[in-house]
This record gives structure tokens, C-alpha cells and sequence, in this order.
């Protein structure tokens, strides 16, 4: 119901978030850090990633308020600058690890391998069989690589950006919330199998997760991030040229 303090308080709090990107990135990192908070309180449960919570509670304060995407997007541009030298940064643990990715390289690359092209082959399908344009079939077919790669893949080939960034997002999501269960049903315990298929699946959101649970499943979901990106982009061209419905 709207009131008159309301509605001034809405102008206010319009005014006050176009005209500096100041209340936008506090918000941001406030809903971030509350919904680590319920995270951590609730003894790490996946359906309460941080990432999922957060983007859920900016959502419904963008719709309440009124606020364009673009508006927000440009006060939490900031945030998008540093994602740079935090993925610069994954080659510490990384290097850290060396000896035994050396070790591991045959089952790295048949994993590889065998994940991309199920990534590509399984959105293609499902978007096929859900009745979706060869726009929308291409610009879901890269879900599973990470955005800056995602993105121009998606363009390049006639799908739409914006909604490959859609995909990427809720890929990342939900393999984020179902790749540790999946790996608990399976008996997985080895942190670098962990990782791998974080990695793998929910590119920069499961690294994220990876990081906090282990060393060593953040560096191997790093690598599988860092890999998958580099194959998607060669296999994605090949994947498209045999589909017959693309």
C-alpha cells in the first residue's frame, strides 16, 4: 500500500542511488554479507549459497523500488573491475598444486572432455525440445563456461548476450547447490574430484564455493573453470556445424 512517507522515501532513495553508485555497492556488499551470515548459520547447506540468496533479495529490492537494471549495474560497476585480478589470483593455489595435477592429467582430460561436450550437447537439447529458437539454442549451448567467454561465444554464432549471461547465472547456481550433493551420494571424497566438477559445471560460482570448502578443491576448480572455457570455445563451433536442429 503506498503512503505518502513511503512514496518519499522511494523518491529519496532513487535520487540518492542515481545520482552516486555509493548506496548501490553498500547495499550490494551488505545483502552479501547477510546472506553469508545465514549461510554460515546454517551449517553451509547448498540451497543457501550466498550467491543465490543475495541475487534473490537485490532482485526484490530492484522490482520494489522501481529501479532499471542498468541503474544498478552501472553503481556496482566497481565490484565488475575486480573479478580481473581475483581470477589472476586462482593461480596461486593452482601452482600450489602442480605435482598432482601433473599426476592427473589422463583423467583431467578425459573428464574434460566428456563434460564440455554433455554441457553443449544437453542445453542445445533441452532448449530444442522446449521449443526454443536457434537464437535461444545457441545462447544457452555455452552455460557451463564462464561469462567473458560465454558471452562473445554466444554472440559470435547469433545468440543473444543477455540471455546466455541468464544461463551462465543459473548454471552456475545450480551446480553450485547440486554438485556436493551428487558428490556425497556418489562417495566422493577426494577434495581435487570435488573441485573438478565445481569447476567444471558452475565455472566461477562453484570455484567460489570450491575455495571455501578446500585448498585443494579450489585449485582444481580453477583449472576445470580455466579449461572448460578453452574448450568451449573450439568445441562449441563443431558442436553447432553436426546439430541438425541448430
Amino acid at each position: 500500500m503506498s503512503t505518502p512517507l513511503l512514496d518519499r522515501l522511494h523518491t529519496t532513495w532513487l535520487s540518492l542511488a542515481q545520482g552516486s553508485p555509493l548506496p548501490w555497492l553498500v547495499l550490494t556488499l551488505i545483502v552479501y554479507l547477510a546472506a553469508m551470515a545465514v549461510y554460515k548459520k546454517s551449517g553451509n547447506r547448498p540451497t543457501l549459497i550466498p550467491v543465490f540468496t543475495g541475487v534473490v533479495v537485490i532482485v526484490g529490492i530492484l522490482m520494489v523500488t522501481g529501479t532499471p537494471y542498468e541503474t544498478y549495474r552501472s553503481g556496482v560497476s566497481l565490484l565488475g573491475l575486480m573479478i580481473g585480478p581475483a581470477t589472476v589470483a586462482l593461480a596461486i593455489p593452482l601452482y600450489a598444486q602442480r605435482e598432482r595435477i601433473k599426476e592427473l592429467w589422463l583423467p583431467i582430460s578425459v573428464a574434460l572432455f566428456v563434460g564440455c561436450l554433455v554441457a553443449l550437447f544437453s542445453a542445445l537439447g533441452i532448449a530444442w525440445l522446449f521449443g526454443g529458437s536457434e537464437a535461444t539454442l545457441i545462447a544457452v549451448a555455452p552455460k557451463s563456461a564462464t561469462i567473458p567467454i560465454a558471452l562473445p561465444m554466444a554472440e559470435r554464432f547469433g545468440g543473444k548476450p543477455s540471455l546466455a549471461a541468464v544461463a551462465v547465472a543459473i548454471t552456475g547456481i545450480s551446480g553450485t547447490m547440486m554438485a556436493p550433493l551428487l558428490c556425497r551420494f556418489l562417495r566422493l571424497k577426494d577434495p581435487a574430484v570435488e573441485g573438478f566438477a565445481l569447476g567444471l559445471t558452475a565455472h566461477a560460482i562453484g570455484t567460489a564455493r570450491a575455495i571455501q570448502l578446500n585448498p585443494t578443491a579450489g585449485a582444481f576448480s580453477a583449472l576445470a573453470m580455466g579449461l572448460n572455457g578453452v574448450a568451449t570455445a573450439v568445441l562449441m563451433p563443431l558442436v553447432l556445424a553436426i546439430t541438425p536442429w541448430v
